[in-house]
């Protein structure tokens, strides 16, 4: 077997860039974010709702389809919970790159949408899950604020 014997360095550049191609600084117009936040978090709620139309998992313990009962205060309760989000995200992203933000969002915003369906909690719940989606998206933003910190401090440390 043979192995390719060139190896062109901007083939190698190209494919680094690729690697890493979602986790960049998002600067823009207000607008923008503001549009990025809405599309995400909407369709991390219809994708919730979608999901909550059938049964995943056995009866015994998988997670059941949407309980009875009126299912817009728990849509609009999510929208809300993902825009504040999804402003989170794109206000660290606007400072530094944060890795796959739109996958962090449309996820905590599909699973909180997907369990507030199945078991239709109480506000108090809801209030709890949003807590731990804030708490993922706050972890999620203080570790790209320290890996920029400490890119910054390697970039500025003077080479022997």
């Amino acid at each position: 077997m043979d192995l390719p014997e060139t190896t062109n360095p901007v083939d190698t550049q190209d494919e680094h860039q690729d690697e890493h191609e979602d986790e960049r600084v998002r600067s823009g117009p207000l607008w923008r974010h503001a549009l990025w936040a809405a599309l995400v978090t909407a369709a991390g709620v219809t994708l919730g709702w979608l999901g909550a139309l059938f049964r995943i998992g056995p009866e015994e313990y998988g997670l059941p389809p949407a309980a009875p009962g009126a299912l817009w205060p728990y849509l609009l309760a999510w929208a809300v919970i993902g825009l504040v989000l999804g402003a989170i995200l794109r206000f660290v992203a606007a400072k530094v790159p944060v890795y796959s933000p739109s996958e962090v969002l449309l996820g905590t915003v599909m699973i909180g949408t997907r369990l507030s369906l199945g078991w239709r909690p109480e506000p108090l719940e809801v209030a709890g899950l949003a807590a731990a989606a804030l708490l993922l998206v706050a972890v999620w933003c203080a570790v790209a604020l320290r890996g920029a910190t400490v890119v910054r401090r390697s970039q500025d440390a003077p080479t022997p």
